[in-house]
């Protein structure tokens, strides 16, 4: 069961990650929770920050969504304190996303700099974290603008499908105009290539349209399609927790270590 626990010994200012894409089923969540996992056994500490109204990165680390969450952080209804919970893995700790998250838009859409409320509440506890992993949800809203302003990084997960390099597009755009406008220190972090089927051509052709557009910010290793890593979040685990000998926590294994040399 996850408790509730913050951490109190300050270090070097982290970085703040949103995994973002407007597309659906991309394994966003799944990259963030489970990267998270492995660079905290690393012996960094992490802060997964469920920013999407869904709530499955909550669902998938055990967490308990009915507690104040990241809707009543931001908007100054409960502390840190209250709203960050430990999981199961140490290391690793989460501010989740409960049924209030989904009216968010709305609250802030006549908020001045409503842009900045989630940038607002990190800056209390950046200061705590290696990393602090954002997911946001599927789409270009508010939220998501809001988890851009407050990144340091943007990671894109890709899907080694048809038309995934053409639907990254308008997302950035979106990151240029927010760094353009909102937050000038916003850089793509990298693109993660995932559910790569190395049995077909067409993965393949993506593979090398990503190489081909985004060059070195596509990192080394791809995520394969893996039965377990759909599995591990009805269970409430990460991979490395539900079957660490899998191909899809190997691979998320080596995608940290990549992550941990890039972003520093």
């Amino acid at each position: 069961m996850i408790k509730s626990y913050y951490i109190v010994i300050m270090m070097t200012m982290g970085k703040s990650i949103i995994f973002a894409n407007q597309k659906g089923g991309v394994g966003k969540t799944t990259t963030a929770v489970n990267l998270g996992s492995y660079i905290a056994e690393m012996g960094k500490n992490v802060l997964l920050v469920d920013f999407d109204p869904q709530g499955n990165m909550s669902l998938a680390v055990g967490g308990d969504r009915k507690r104040p969450g990241v809707y009543e952080w931001i908007l100054k209804k409960a502390s840190s304190t209250e709203v960050i919970q430990r999981t199961a893995e140490p290391g690793l700790d989460l501010i989740s996303a409960n049924v209030n998250l989904s009216g968010i838009n709305v609250e802030l859409a006549e908020q001045p700099q409503r842009e900045f409320f989630l940038r607002n509440a990190l800056q209390e506890i950046k200061n705590n974290y290696h990393y602090i992993f954002i997911d946001s949800p599927p789409s270009l809203d508010l939220v998501t603008v809001n988890g851009l302003t407050a990144a340091d990084l943007v990671m894109i997960p890709l899907q080694t499908e048809f038309f995934a390099i053409e639907g990254t597009s308008q997302l950035v755009r979106t990151i240029m105009m927010v760094k353009q406008n909102l937050n000038p220190g916003l850089e793509l972090g990298g693109i993660i290539l995932t559910m790569k089927d190395n049995r077909t051509h067409l993965s393949k052709n993506v593979v090398d349209e990503a190489l081909a557009y985004f060059k070195d910010k596509v990192f080394r290793t791809a995520i394969p399609r893996n039965v377990a890593l759909a599995e591990a979040p009805s269970f409430g685990k990460t991979i490395k927790a539900y079957q660490p000998m899998s191909p899809g926590a190997r691979a998320y294994e080596l995608l940290a270590k990549e992550v941990v040399e890039r972003v520093k």
